[in-house]
């Protein structure tokens, strides 16, 4: 227990250190050189322990060539470490952006690398506690996109937290890296309600406008069936004849317009409450109907799109108890 302690303490003043390195990080962050750090690889230290091995064997011996290629040796791997540093060093880091996605899934935040000082990178990952993706390479004075995938368990907004962007070019003798900690973040949408749910029909009021506009008999034409028509308004004979289900528009209808009201779910969970409502807003959207939202302190008309249902899901994502 106390050595984890102390891991953990060390692991901190570590963190801190390289914050104060870094300086404020915002959007876009200059990788500068006093903030990137170096070490061996497995590789780099077999080389080391085989330079170690030719020189003693070169001093036991008074061989010159074996001190020559010892010296040359250590002058690779000198340059090659260097080259490494220099590969990082400079980097622009800057957020693209990032898509909302539901909790349980993975935030995939874009990540520009942009070079500024003429020099090629090459081999760059970026990597926090997930997985890292395929290495990027910027072309001199341009860019290029890399991806940091962050778990998002729960709701809310999700901060990238602490990760690397790293490289072993050009030798895979060294490794370089840099902590990086930005103020971004991204949308977490609640979990939906999973299984089977009640048609909110049954708890919510249920609106139709413009139901009589020009009159049921002023026939329009059809459209595939969607989920929610009401039965009355499918083409039952053309159904019987073996055909798709189709509903029939008149002039004047609207769609159906649904509240998805917070009151309406009392007695529910607070985190299950979210949960089912977010369930009728995506099932109310694949359905095409409007529906409005309405939770305490926020009300939010009817309607329907892709626009529409970011603003309903953002409103639950960042609903406190």
């Amino acid at each position: 227990m106390l050595r984890l302690r102390l891991l953990a303490l060390a692991r901190r003043a570590i963190y801190r250190c390289a914050a104060r390195r870094m300086g404020k990080q915002g959007e876009a962050v200059r990788l500068p050189g006093r903030g990137i750090y170096i070490l061996p690889t497995g590789t780099g230290l077999a080389y080391a322990i085989l330079v170690v091995a030719l020189w003693v064997g070169a001093v036991n011996y008074s061989n010159n060539l074996g001190h020559a290629l010892v010296f040359l040796l250590v002058g690779i791997g000198l340059s090659a470490m260097l080259n490494t540093w220099r590969n990082l060093a400079g980097v622009v880091v800057a957020k693209g952006s990032a898509d909302s996605v539901f909790a349980g899934g993975t935030a995939r935040f874009r990540v520009q690398l942009a070079d500024g000082e003429g020099r090629e990178r090459l081999d760059l990952i970026v990597r926090g506690d997930a997985p890292a993706g395929a290495p990027a390479d910027i072309p001199a004075f341009g860019h290029s996109m890399a991806w940091l995938d962050v778990p998002a368990p729960r709701r809310g907004w999700l901060r990238p937290g602490r990760f690397t962007v790293a490289t072993r070019y050009p030798s895979g003798l060294f490794r370089a890296w840099a902590w990086l900690e930005p103020d971004w973040s991204c949308l977490i949408y609640p979990c939906p309600e999973g299984g089977w749910v009640p048609d909110p029909s049954a708890f919510l009021a249920l609106t139709r406008s413009g139901e009589h506009g020009s009159g049921d008999e002023d026939f329009r034409g059809l459209r595939r069936y969607q989920a929610g028509d009401p039965p009355r308004h499918v083409a039952w004979r053309l159904f019987a004849r073996g055909q798709e289900l189709h509903t029939k528009q008149f002039a004047g209808q609207a769609p159906d317009r649904l509240w998805l009201d917070w009151r309406m779910l009392e007695g529910m969970a607070f985190e299950a409450r979210i949960a089912r409502l977010a369930r009728w807003v995506l099932d109310a959207e694949r359905a095409g109907r409007d529906y409005g939202l309405h939770l305490p302190g926020t009300e939010i008309p009817p309607g329907h799109g892709s626009h529409h249902r970011h603003l309903c899901l953002r409103a639950l994502a960042v609903m406190t108890p």
